[in-house]
C-alpha cells in the first residue's frame, strides 16, 4: 500500500484544482480514498470542501442540488455526478439517525470527526498528500473497523452505523476493533430505531458479499434479535440426521456461500429452512424430521419480506423458489415438466441453483450423488426447453377461447378443464395438438 500516491480520476483531479484555484480547500474522502487504498476500484468518489454549495455551483457549468441542506452539490461531468460537500459538523442526532441540525464549518478536521468509521475519515490531495487525523490508515492496515472517537458516542448518534460495521466486515473482510463491538452490543437495542427499508439494504448487502457467513456477527454483536428474530432459533436447532452435519442456521449460512452472489438467490438460501424449528420432530431411533418446513418457511419468508419492505415481485420469486427447494425430482422428463410447470419456466434454472447449494451444505458424503442428479435434471430441462414440450397453460395448442366456442360458460370452469388438459400434457406431450386436446375437452364435459 502506497499511501502517498492515489490515482484520482481526471474528472476528480480538475474538480479539486478549480476549487483551490478559486481559493477553496477540496479533498477527495472517505470510501474512494479506503478503497483506493485498499487496491480496489472506487465505485463513486466524494470530495470534501469549505466552499459552500452556493459558491461550488458558481464555479461549474452542470450541477445538481443533491442536499443542498446537507451542504451537497453534484457536480456533473460527462454525465457522472461527483458528490461535492461542504465541510459539516452536526447538532444533537434525532431517533439515533439524523442530525437535527447541520453547521457548515471551515475546518477539515472536524468533518472528518463527525464520520463512522477511521477507515472511512481519511482525506486525500494530490500535493497534500492523505490527511489522516484518526489513524485510519493503520486500521486499514490491520484490517479493522473502528469508530472515530468514543463508539458509544457514534453508535448512539446514528444506529445504523452498528449494521453497517457488520456490513464491512464481510465486504472487506475486516474484524470488528473489540472495544467497538462491545459498543455494539450495549447499543444494539438502538437498531430498533431504524426503518426497515435501511436494515433490508445493509443485510442484502451482507449476504451478496464475499464473506455472508459473517452473518453470525449479527447474533454475536445482539442485533439479531431485533431484525430477524425468526433466524435466531434456528441456531439452537439441532438437525440430528444422517443427512445433515450442522445446525439449521450453519446449514443456512453454508448454503449462502455456495450460491451465487445474486440478491434474490441469497435471500432464498437465508430463508429456505427458517420453518425448521417449528417442525423439528425425532423418531424413535433418534433421527430428527422437518415435514412440511417449506410451507412454514413460505409462511415466515413471507412475514419477514414484508416487514422489510420487500417488493411484491422479489417476494413472489424468493417464496416461490423456497416453496419447492426441497421438491423431490427425477431426472426423468415427466418429473422435470411437472416441477418446471410447478415452479415456471422463468425460475426453473434458479431452483436448480438453490438445490445445488443446498445439497452442498448437507453431509459431504452425499454431496456428489446430489450433484450429478442435479446435473442430469438439467440436461433433461435443455431438451424440454430444445424440444419446446408444453409445461405452461401458455404452451397449449388450445386456449379459453377455443373452450368458450365449444360452449362452455366463461369463468372458473374455463380455468379447471385448461389446467386438466395441462396435467394430461405434462404426462404425455404427444397429447399437445388441438385436435388431441378437443377430443379430450369433450370427455371431461
Amino acid at each position: 500500500m502506497n499511501k502517498n500516491i492515489i490515482e484520482l480520476p481526471k474528472e476528480v483531479h480538475y474538480i479539486i484544482q478549480t476549487l483551490n484555484t478559486n481559493g477553496f480547500e477540496a479533498y477527495a474522502v472517505g470510501g474512494c480514498i479506503r478503497d483506493s487504498l485498499l487496491g480496489k476500484k472506487p465505485t463513486d468518489w466524494d470530495i470534501t470542501t469549505n466552499a459552500r454549495p452556493e459558491e461550488i455551483k458558481k464555479l461549474f457549468p452542470k450541477t445538481i442540488d443533491t442536499g443542498l441542506k446537507h451542504g451537497t452539490v453534484s457536480v456533473v461531468i460527462d454525465g457522472v455526478r461527483y458528490e461535492v460537500t461542504t465541510y459539516r459538523v452536526e447538532g444533537k442526532y434525532e431517533n439515533h439517525r439524523k442530525p437535527s441540525k447541520v453547521e457548515f464549518t471551515g475546518s477539515l478536521l472536524q468533518d472528518l470527526g463527525r464520520r463512522d468509521f477511521t477507515m472511512n475519515a481519511i482525506a486525500y490531495h494530490p500535493s497534500e498528500g492523505i490527511v489522516d487525523p484518526f489513524n485510519g490508515v493503520d486500521d486499514i492496515l490491520d484490517r479493522t473497523i473502528k469508530c472515530v472517537g468514543n463508539p458509544d458516542n457514534r453508535l448512539e448518534e446514528d444506529a445504523l452505523r452498528m449494521l453497517r460495521a457488520v456490513r464491512f466486515s464481510a465486504q472487506l473482510d475486516f474484524s470488528i476493533d473489540k472495544g467497538t463491538f462491545e459498543a455494539i452490543k450495549r447499543n444494539s437495542s438502538l437498531i430498533r430505531s431504524i426503518s426497515w427499508e435501511r436494515i433490508r439494504d445493509e443485510i442484502t448487502l451482507l449476504l451478496i458479499s464475499d464473506f455472508p457467513m459473517r452473518f453470525i456477527t449479527l447474533r454475536d454483536s445482539r442485533l439479531l434479535q431485533y431484525i430477524l428474530p425468526e433466524f435466531e432459533i434456528c441456531f439452537q436447532t439441532p438437525q440430528n440426521n444422517p443427512h445433515h452435519v450442522y445446525n439449521v442456521a450453519v446449514h443456512t449460512l453454508h448454503s449462502i456461500v455456495y450460491v451465487k452472489q445474486d440478491r434474490i438467490l441469497r435471500w432464498v438460501m437465508l430463508l429456505h429452512d427458517i420453518g425448521k424449528p417449528l417442525t423439528r420432530t425425532t423418531d424413535d431411533q433418534g433421527i430428527d424430521h422437518f415435514y412440511g418446513h417449506a410451507e412454514k418457511s413460505i409462511r415466515l419468508a413471507d412475514i419477514i419480506l414484508k416487514r422489510l419492505r420487500f417488493d411484491n415481485k422479489s417476494i413472489d420469486k424468493i417464496k416461490r423458489l423456497i416453496m419447492h427447494h426441497d421438491r423431490n425430482i427425477t431426472p426423468s422428463f415427466r418429473s422435470v415438466r411437472k416441477a418446471m410447470a410447478a415452479v415456471g419456466t422463468d425460475l426453473f434454472e434458479e431452483l436448480l441453483e438453490v438445490k445445488k447449494a443446498d445439497a452442498k451444505a448437507h453431509n459431504p458424503k452425499y454431496i456428489d450423488e446430489s450433484m450429478e442428479t442435479i446435473e442430469c435434471i438439467y440436461d433433461t430441462y435443455k431438451k424440454i426447453m430444445e424440444n419446446r414440450q408444453c409445461v405452461s397453460l401458455s404452451d397449449l395448442a388450445i386456449n379459453g377461447h377455443d373452450l368458450k366456442a365449444l360452449g362452455i360458460y366463461p369463468g372458473k370452469r374455463i380455468g379447471e378443464i385448461l389446467n386438466q388438459l395441462l396435467e394430461i400434457v405434462l404426462d404425455n406431450p404427444q397429447y399437445n395438438t388441438r385436435e388431441k386436446l378437443l377430443d379430450e375437452v369433450k370427455k371431461l364435459i
